[in-house]
């Protein structure tokens, strides 16, 4: 086997082992497709092994299948090397990129930091060889905000200019404190995810009855097992609504209490690029449209649409996002690092997902 694309692309191809059986990525998951099978013909032999007499019973050897996938060679090429300096820049533990296409559901991109040569495997550690994007799961913080505000939008509880009262900045719920970052006194709907508030977006979930959000969660592919071919993608975890105490609705209104994988999330944003409709992903290239389910209507996901440009703007929290040349919508999210029972203070994971052009959007990265 050669391999291309080399670290780029290992956690999607995977790679064989000596007798050419495939021991990760897609080398193992479509190993009956790509390997083929031998052909076979039945004889029969004297006891010195020669064939005496030919039975006529022929099955020839066929081929493996081509497998072609959706990854796009330099879209992956870009998101790995990108992915690589801001880790080595900012000293990370990891990180990872999943790009989707909004209209076929194609993975155009799937990339993690630390990698390795599919070809010079001596020494390799679990943490190159991981697939972080699919099998590791974390809690996403404010990156869950616009499907608190979605469902709350798509019931017609409020609306984008609904004023919520977010002072003193802190909100009180069963004895646990839930703060923001400063105090933003009343904000419109769009202000609460222009500025990430945690208290307004807690106050949201307030109006919405426990049950609703698990459906709405849930139908975004939230505690769901990826419909994807790829060994070890996790289903994150959602627990059931019933279960659900005041203080975890609050959390999990904005974040936490729930996680995914950063697969899952990238997936979920399609709600908002795809008017309203969660699609399936797909590692294999397709041309088709993918079929969507309708999580909201199409004018939630536009009102959604209009804020995540605006948390990507002037005033908002993911600034960072904006790039020349095309309208960028987005959210970013940072979830304390749980260790043991507590949370740190001082140790963080960093989400983005964000689409792009943000009228119609064509494209979904998750970072």
């Amino acid at each position: 086997r050669r391999y291309p694309e080399g670290e780029s692309a290992a956690h999607v191809v995977g790679f064989t082992n000596l007798e050419d059986q495939g021991q990760e990525g897609i080398e193992l998951a479509f190993q009956r497709q790509l390997q083929g099978r031998n052909g076979t013909r039945g004889v029969v032999k004297d006891r010195l092994g020669r064939v005496i007499e030919d039975m006529g019973t022929h099955i020839e050897p066929a081929d493996g299948s081509d497998i072609a996938l959706s990854v796009d060679a330099k879209i992956q090429f870009f998101a790995y090397q990108r992915v690589r300096e801001a880790v080595l820049e900012h000293k990370a533990k990891a990180g990872s990129v999943v790009v989707i296409d909004t209209i076929t559901g194609e993975l155009l991109a799937l990339a993690n930091y630390p990698s390795y040569e599919p070809d010079k495997r001596q020494n390799l550690s679990g943490e190159q060889l991981r697939n972080r994007a699919l099998t590791d799961m974390f809690e996403p913080g404010s990156t869950m905000k616009p499907f608190t505000v979605g469902l709350a939008l798509n019931t017609g509880r409020v609306k984008p200019s609904t004023l919520i009262d977010t002072a003193p900045g802190r909100i009180n719920i069963t004895g646990s404190t839930i703060t923001d970052t400063h105090s933003y006194g009343t904000l419109t709907v769009e202000g609460v995810i222009q500025k990430s508030s945690n208290v307004g977006t807690t106050k949201i979930s307030q109006m919405l009855p426990a049950r609703e959000m698990w459906e709405t969660f849930s139908a975004a592919g939230f505690g769901q097992k990826p419909q994807i071919p790829f060994p070890g993608a996790v289903s994150g975890r959602l627990r059931p609504y019933k279960s659900w105490r005041p203080i975890e609705q609050a959390t999990m209104s904005y974040g936490y209490g729930l996680s995914a994988s950063l697969f899952q999330m990238a997936r979920s944003y399609t709600v908002f690029a795809h008017d309203g409709e969660i699609i399936p992903a797909t590692l294999l290239k397709t041309n088709q449209p993918a079929p969507g389910v309708p999580v909201f209507s199409a004018r939630t996901a536009a009102q959604v649409r209009t804020m995540l440009q605006m948390a990507a703007g002037p005033g908002g929290t993911g600034q960072k996002a904006q790039t020349i040349g095309y309208s960028v919508g987005g959210k970013s999210g940072t979830a304390r690092k749980q260790v043991g029972k507590s949370y740190t203070t001082n140790k963080y994971r960093a989400w983005f997902t964000g689409m792009a052009p943000i009228d119609h959007p064509r494209i979904v990265v998750a970072v």
